[in-house]
């Protein structure tokens, strides 16, 4: 299967699997007659209990799904990271757009949501991981690309401790509120500073293992 072929279908698989989520999400806010609007404060209830381990399963179970297409379309395991990358990045931004389409949420960029519960609550407003989610497509993209192209991607040491830095911070950022959210409090202020760093030292990383100016010449053939 070509390059081309394999990006359509990773990206149509991770469109689909979004309206997927985000229809059941709409499906159980109405159940619970839980509105967006109402997410926070988080109430105990939320955070224990069989609702909160199925929920966690759930998370689990779609880290499964993507990182199974991923290896799917990959041939190495450098491949399979970066369809990974492809797929988790497409999803997560189509699962904010179904919604919007679905319930017209959310309002705005701005609006804060929770992001993860494992294994504690990641919140932060929605800007913030459709920003990382954009960084995963294109450099995934890119390395997929280039790796099957027969072109290398370096992935040395110093390009590995940016990337995982880089995200450690970004991780971070959506973290340090996890106590407060999880005794009931409102969001405070979104650490954007922190995610930047994060950011920056993450495609710093990756444009390293790229190589610049390959990057540039690759990007520049497709």
């Amino acid at each position: 299967m070509s390059v081309r072929w394999r990006s359509a279908t990773v990206i149509g698989f991770a469109i689909a699997m979004a309206y997927l989520e985000a229809a059941v999400v709409v499906y159980l806010q109405r159940a619970l007659d839980i509105t967006p609007e109402h997410l926070f404060p988080l109430r105990g209830p939320d955070l224990v209990g069989d609702l909160a381990a199925i929920e966690v399963g759930r998370e689990f179970a779609t880290l499964v799904m993507l990182v199974g297409i991923g290896c799917l379309a990959g041939r190495t395991w450098l491949e399979r990271l970066a369809w990974t990358a492809v797929a988790f990045g497409v999803w997560d931004i189509f699962y904010y757009a179904w919604l919007w389409v679905f319930v017209g949420w959310p309002d705005s960029p701005a609006t804060w949501d929770v992001l993860f519960l494992i294994p504690v609550p990641w919140t932060g407003p929605v800007w913030a991981p459709a920003t990382v989610s954009a960084a995963l497509i294109s450099f995934g993209l890119a390395a997929a690309r280039r790796l099957d192209a027969g072109s290398p991607v370096r992935a040395d040491l110093s390009s590995l401790l940016l990337g995982v830095t880089g995200g450690l911070l970004v991780v971070l950022s959506f973290t340090l509120d996890a106590a407060d959210i999880m005794a009931g409090r409102m969001p405070g202020w979104y650490p954007w500073p922190v995610f930047a760093a994060g950011m920056v030292l993450a495609a710093w990383g990756a444009a390293r293992a790229l190589g610049p100016r390959d990057a540039l010449d690759l990007a520049a053939r497709n």
